[in-house]
């Protein structure tokens, strides 16, 4: 076999619930050619991922030397789920949750943040808007109005947003 650089980093991208332990079955495929156990990198995710219990989330895993550091890579959808502050819901026995909380603006502006350096928009108000549109797709509010509503209101200059 050829010889391994320890200093080589691989990186492994999959949606993951977080808080509960990846079933090896699917990490296998992924981490066996890299020659790590595939339950050991299940728990580890488990560990990065507690505070995001039972929301699907992105991570990547990157491998360095045979060993393992997952990040969490939080898309709108999940952002938005934590701002409503829901306790987190047992996958098994509670299905189609409608997310009908409310949220501030400024909540949305804060989250928009975080996605900035992902976001395709060309301006933050953009990015908002992404954002927003999120949020009509969970069925929550923002400053208890309808997020399309705010949308228009951001094309038509009557909310500002600065970055």
């Amino acid at each position: 076999p050829p010889k391994v650089d320890p200093n080589e980093k691989k990186y492994i991208y999959m949606k993951v619930v977080g808080g509960e332990v990846t079933s090896a079955a699917a990490l296998a495929p992924k981490c066996s050619p890299l020659g790590l156990p595939p339950k050991k990198v299940g728990e580890d995710i488990q560990k990065a991922t507690l505070e995001w219990r039972g929301v699907k989330i992105q991570i990547e895993v990157m491998v360095q030397n045979r060993q393992c550091f997952v990040t969490v890579l939080p898309s709108a959808a999940p952002l938005v789920i934590k701002a409503l502050k829901e306790g987190p819901r047992d996958r098994k026995k509670v299905k189609n949750v409608s997310h009908n909380g409310n949220i501030k603006m400024d909540d949305v502006i804060d989250i928009a943040k975080k996605l900035r350096p992902k976001s395709f928009a060309a301006e933050f108000s953009g990015t908002c808007k992404e954002v927003l549109g999120t949020c009509v797709s969970l069925g929550c509010t923002v400053d208890g109005k309808d997020p399309k509503e705010i949308q228009g209101l951001i094309d038509d200059n009557e909310i500002e947003i600065n970055e």
